[in-house]
């Protein structure tokens, strides 16, 4: 599958600290609570997906977990994703451990998809700088199919709730994002994910984005768990079972150390499932804060030019949100 609109990045200081490590497209979506069939409100909504799809950066080649591993290798599109597992998500024959081993991808030449889980249903508000989001990466894979599996609806049978009904999934949001190292002291750097949205167009952004914190532009300090070590009091989360944490290879562990976080250097660390990431909100104006400009390939694409659309399909989601900025 061909590389689509990465867009481009223009430095608008010639002293700025930043060094790209990746481009790529990034999607939003959401899910509205089981046997609802539209969300009004974020009471109504069960998930907030972020995708990832690199498409180039430091290194045309990443490192992702092995494609036995994981949801990635098991045979049913689903599993029980987490540690929170609850009645209200299908019970899928269980693939339980995180990714682990290591293959290479050219991600210049072949999709590669993260499908993240928000865990507070929204992105971190720009307001509160210093208030942690954590997530985790539910899926990772070479097969866009699998992520359409993930975001189709479903109808399962629960021993205590009887039949349920849970809703496919909403396109929110689509656009171009960028990893990056941010230097901002002679010894110290940490890792920004920024983005921009092309979609939805300016004057139809609405209460769906504005209430899931999905803003037209904004950079996140992301930051990578040590599978390792536990969480601490000073970030609480409810965290993922220990068996469904992923299994870095030797020399992505090492970077940890002894230390509870690292910076997503490189950004091959989200290329496992079960790894668990704090978002940090530092900004929702990119050129101010890094000096740097976000150029999607088109201001306002139309549906026929999506690329969330092109990469998916027409019907892998209702796309109301998308272009009109309304809930459905």
């Amino acid at each position: 599958m061909a590389s689509m609109g990465q867009g481009q990045e223009l430095k608008k200081r010639n002293d700025a600290p930043i060094e790209i490590q990746e481009r790529g497209e990034i999607f939003f979506f959401y899910r509205p609570k089981v046997n609802k069939e539209e969300a009004h409100s974020p009471d109504d909504v069960q998930r907030l997906y972020m995708v990832l799809r690199p498409e180039s950066g430091e290194k045309p080649v990443e490192q992702k977990q092995c494609p036995d591993s994981g949801k990635e290798g098991a045979k049913h599109g689903l599993s029980p994703s987490s540690s929170h597992h609850n009645e209200e998500e299908p019970r899928i024959k269980e693939h339980p451990e995180g990714g682990h081993g290591a293959k290479e991808v050219n991600i210049e030449k072949e999709p590669l998809l993260r499908l993240i889980i928000l865990g507070r249903k929204s992105l971190p508000d720009p307001g509160e700088k210093s208030k942690p989001f954590w997530g985790f990466v539910e899926l990772v894979t070479t097969n866009i199919h699998d992520v359409k599996d993930v975001l189709k609806e479903q109808e399962y049978d629960t021993a205590t709730r009887g039949h349920r009904h849970r809703p496919r999934a909403r396109a929110l949001g689509e656009g171009i994002y960028r990893i990056l190292r941010h230097k901002y002291s002679d010894k110290r750097m940490h890792t920004h994910l920024i983005y921009k949205l092309e979609l939805p167009p300016k004057d139809r952004e609405g209460e769906p984005q504005e209430v899931l914190n999905v803003e037209r532009e904004g950079s996140f300090i992301i930051q990578i768990k040590n599978p390792e070590i536990a969480g601490g009091r000073r970030y609480y989360f409810p965290g993922l079972q220990s068996k469904r944490k992923a299994v870095y290879p030797a020399h992505l562990q090492a970077l940890f150390g002894n230390k509870r976080w690292h910076p997503a250097d490189p950004p091959d660390f989200l290329n496992y499932e079960g790894c668990e990431l704090l978002l940090i909100s530092a900004s929702d104006n990119i050129e101010e804060e890094l000096g740097l400009e976000l150029r999607p390939e088109t201001e306002e694409p139309t549906p026929e030019c999506s690329d969330l659309v092109k990469t998916f399909g027409p019907d892998v989601a209702p796309i109301k949100p998308l272009f009109e900025g309304t809930w459905t």
